[in-house]
């Protein structure tokens, strides 16, 4: 039995031609294992693998938080200009309310490295007591967006220190991190003294 309280997260890729077994999904293993790093507490892992259709990408995010419980959803791909690229469209339309400062830092991110990252249009949103946030579709983008560029002058916050805090704020589960791989940000009044 874990001391840490135990979290639902959701993971969903979103690729015609994953979905469709042309090739091989890499977004949903890159999204697991920079979590089991991340994370101290026992997880339950609800994973989607799903083609660009913005229906049964909101139907997928309404699942998971409405019948699956997540208290988390991380989706990878699907974000660019592209004309199939739909997963902003689609988790707007479950969304309670957006959060913006995700999509904003995960770009400034990626603009350390490409000029292209202010095409990405990831977006995060609250539904109901659950955080979703689209993530980029690469594993490297993926682990560099949420872990921050600690080793930059001057240091670049990654998304994941912001969603513990994010999730306490809308009554889900204390999520701890391995502060070796993403240190939580939390104020000093929200914080629960470390477990050992």
């Amino acid at each position: 039995m874990s001391d840490f309280d135990p979290v639902r997260i959701g993971l969903v890729s979103v690729s015609d031609r994953a979905s469709s077994g042309v090739y091989e999904d890499k977004g949903l293993p890159a999204l697991r294992d920079w979590l089991q790093r991340a994370l101290r507490n026992p997880v339950h892992w609800e994973s989607r693998l799903i083609p660009d259709e913005a229906s049964q990408i909101s139907a997928t995010l309404r699942e998971l938080v409405d019948d699956a419980h997540c208290d988390l959803v991380l989706t990878t791909g699907g974000t660019g200009p592209a004309r199939r690229d739909v997963t902003p469209e689609a988790t707007l339309a479950v969304a309670d309310k957006e959060m913006p400062g995700f999509g904003e830092q995960m770009r400034q991110i990626s603009l350390r490295f490409v000029p292209t990252a202010i095409l990405s249009r990831q977006v995060a949103v609250i539904r109901g007591q659950a955080l979703i946030i689209n993530l980029p579709g690469q594993p490297k983008s993926i682990a560099e967006t949420l872990e921050g560029l600690p080793q930059a002058t001057p240091p670049v916050h990654g998304i994941f220190a912001a969603v513990p805090y994010c999730i306490d704020l809308i009554g889900g589960p204390y999520l701890e991190t391995d502060p070796g791989v993403c240190a939580a940000f939390r104020p000093k009044s929200a914080q629960r003294t470390p477990k050992a």
